[in-house]
């Protein structure tokens, strides 16, 4: 465990008590070729799709082991041909409870066990049913996660497995077809597991990391030939990436995060190149409690 800023429920790092690190996230991702069930292919009726991502992010430590994560996304979505029209507002609010129940010298390193939980909800009614090019899938998620960290020195492993319960969603036509006739606007969604494993360096002022990332679906059906895809489609995707982490020295409090991440196999996904940076600080409440301790 390092006591530092941490924006995700994938990384080992935790807030120490008291402390707020709050900041703003910003990732451009794109893609031209996709896969149609297993077929890898494009469509020049879509082009290259894009999506910008604005988020407002933070993470508050309760206890040095306990934190609460927080996100609030603002997407937007274009296609460079064809006449879908692009989409944008606030996406998903998630709330996440961070644990560290163990961690011990473990040989010549220090090994740390997380449990994660969390959900996330529509913040916003915006519309699932109009992919690619919706901003989400509107399915409320309760999500659990285990983690485990290993670090000698400064070099480090860290790797998750997550398992997501998605409610059904409710869209804006009375009857669709899966594999069968649906005469309802519900829409049953499978859920979801996450496997992340990442590597590399570690220490107070920098962290650089490689990361492999593998999300699927348990169970969905695939998009059929030169259909749009729907919100209960078999969706998995296998990425790679690489993140970095910067303090800058003179502003302790002040650190700045880039990421890049590549998909190199998917199904019903686009094969998406998504680069992100964003800037965080760090609020220190026990000096604000000592001041005013030392006043009385």
């Amino acid at each position: 465990m390092l006591p530092s800023s941490a924006q995700t429920d994938v990384d080992a790092i935790m807030m120490t008590k008291n402390n707020f690190c709050g900041g703003l996230m910003y990732t451009s991702s794109k893609w031209d070729y996709y896969w149609e069930g297993t077929l890898h292919r494009n469509n020049q009726n879509l082009g290259t799709v894009s999506s910008q991502m604005i988020g407002i992010m933070g993470n508050y430590g309760l206890k040095d082991n306990l934190n609460i994560l927080f996100s609030l996304p603002y997407i937007t979505t274009k296609a460079s041909a064809g006449t879908l029209a692009g989409q944008k507002g606030i996406q998903d609010f998630s709330l996440m409870v961070k644990w560290l129940p163990i961690e011990k010298k473990l040989w010549k390193g220090t090994f740390s066990l997380y449990a994660l939980g969390g959900f996330s909800a529509p913040a916003s009614n915006y519309v699932a049913d109009f992919l690619p090019l919706s901003i989400g899938l509107r399915s409320t998620n309760a999500t659990g996660r285990l983690m485990v960290d290993y670090q000698v020195k400064n070099l480090f492993v860290t790797a998750s497995a997550a398992y997501a319960l998605r409610s059904n969603v409710t869209i804006d036509r009375t009857a669709y077809y899966t594999t069968e006739m649906h005469y309802t606007n519900k829409v049953w969604m499978p859920n979801t597991v996450n496997y992340n494993i990442r590597a590399g360096y570690r220490s107070s002022r920098l962290i650089a990391e490689g990361v492999a990332d593998i999300w699927q679906t348990n169970g969905g059906f695939d998009i059929t030939r030169n259909n749009m895809p729907f919100p209960s489609n078999q969706m998995n995707a296998k990425r790679i990436g690489a993140n970095i982490k910067y303090t800058v020295p003179k502003i302790e409090q002040l650190s700045i995060i880039a990421n890049a991440m590549f998909t190199v196999a998917g199904r019903n996904v686009g094969q998406t190149t998504s680069i992100s940076a964003g800037v965080f600080y760090i609020i220190d409440f026990n000096k604000k409690k000592s001041e005013t301790t030392d006043k009385k």
